[in-house]
Parts: structure tokens; C-alpha cells; sequence
């Protein structure tokens, strides 16, 4: 009885040692100015729940916005082991945002960024992905990790004539959008 008992106390013991929680910071968002911080626990030997928020409230020079919000929760597989390797991510995102006086003059896909420059938009969006990356070992607490994810998101746009105060031209347009979803290469701590 008192071996079973203990290898019973031996097997939780290496299963709570084995979880994990990190926290992560995108180091790209901030080389935007946007606040971030992520959150990744994990579920079972292979999965992890990952969750993200981002915010960039600011107004910069000339009137440049990109003020927005957004949530980014994202399930993923690890193809050896959780926190160590190559990953693919199932992720969603969500959020609102006023984005005006940016010069971005390029299409991606059927989108065209170009009229960020003169025009500001304010909205929402939604939408989806999948994404693949890989998480390095730098040493006990500490790893570097990149990924980049593909997906659609669904949008719905107030458009205004100018980026200070211009009147509406166009209320609630909806906008498909198919691409990039997820870019990252995040900092992370391991506890």
C-alpha cells in the first residue's frame, strides 16, 4: 500500500512540475509603441492555451494614429514537447481601432493601404487563423520565439474625409480581409 501510495505522489509531483505559465512580450509591438502582453499555460504534454492583448493609444507626430486595441487567444499544438520547438497555433483575434495619417502606399492581397494617408478609419474586426513558430531554449527561465500566422479577418469601418475632423463618408462599410494575422517574435519568462 505505501507504494502505491508513493508512486502515486511521485506521478503528480512530475505532472505539476511539468506544467508551465509564461509571460511574453512581442517585441515587434513594441517597436510600435503598442503595449503588449501574452500569457501561455499549459493544458496536456502537447497543448498549450496562449492569450494575448495589445494597446496603442497614442497620437504621434503629424496627427499619425494607429490607436487600437486587441485580444489574440490562440490554441497550439507542439510537435515534441509544450514551451520547446516547433509549434502550429489556431488563433482568433478581436478588437477596435482608429487608424489615420499613416503612409502606407501598398496592396496586400485585395487590400490597399495606400488610403491610410488620407483618410481615418474607425471600427472593428474579428476573425481567425492558423500560424506556425518556433520557441528556442535560451536557459531555464528564459526563451525567444517567432511566429508568423495566415487567416481572415472581417471588419466593419466608419471611413472619415480627413485624419483630424472630416465628415463621415461612409458609415459601417464592411471589409474582407485574407493574409497576415499574426506576427511575433516575443521574449518570454518562464515560471
Amino acid at each position: 500500500m505505501k507504494q502505491i501510495l508513493l508512486c502515486c505522489m511521485l506521478l503528480i509531483s512530475v505532472s505539476l512540475s511539468a506544467q508551465k505559465l509564461t509571460v511574453k512580450t512581442n517585441l515587434l509591438y513594441d517597436a510600435t509603441a503598442t503595449v503588449n502582453l501574452g500569457v501561455e499555460v499549459g493544458l496536456a504534454p502537447k497543448w498549450t492555451f496562449d492569450l494575448s492583448g495589445n494597446y496603442n493609444g497614442w497620437t504621434f507626430s503629424n496627427n499619425r494614429k494607429w490607436k487600437h486595441w486587441l485580444a489574440q487567444p490562440e490554441l497550439r499544438y507542439w510537435f515534441c514537447e509544450r514551451f520547446n520547438g516547433h509549434f502550429l497555433g489556431f488563433h482568433l483575434v478581436g478588437g477596435i481601432y482608429n487608424i489615420g495619417n499613416i503612409d502606407a502606399d501598398f496592396k496586400l492581397f485585395d487590400t490597399d493601404f495606400g488610403s491610410l494617408k488620407d483618410h481615418r478609419y474607425e471600427g472593428w474586426m474579428v476573425g481567425g487563423g492558423i500560424g506556425y513558430g518556433y520557441q528556442w531554449l535560451l536557459s531555464k527561465h528564459w526563451s525567444l520565439e517567432a511566429e508568423i500566422g495566415l487567416g481572415y479577418i472581417y471588419t466593419r469601418t466608419d471611413k472619415y474625409e480627413c485624419v483630424h475632423c472630416g465628415e463621415k463618408l461612409k458609415d459601417d462599410e464592411p471589409h474582407h480581409y485574407i493574409g497576415p494575422t499574426k506576427v511575433a517574435l516575443s521574449v518570454i519568462y518562464a515560471f
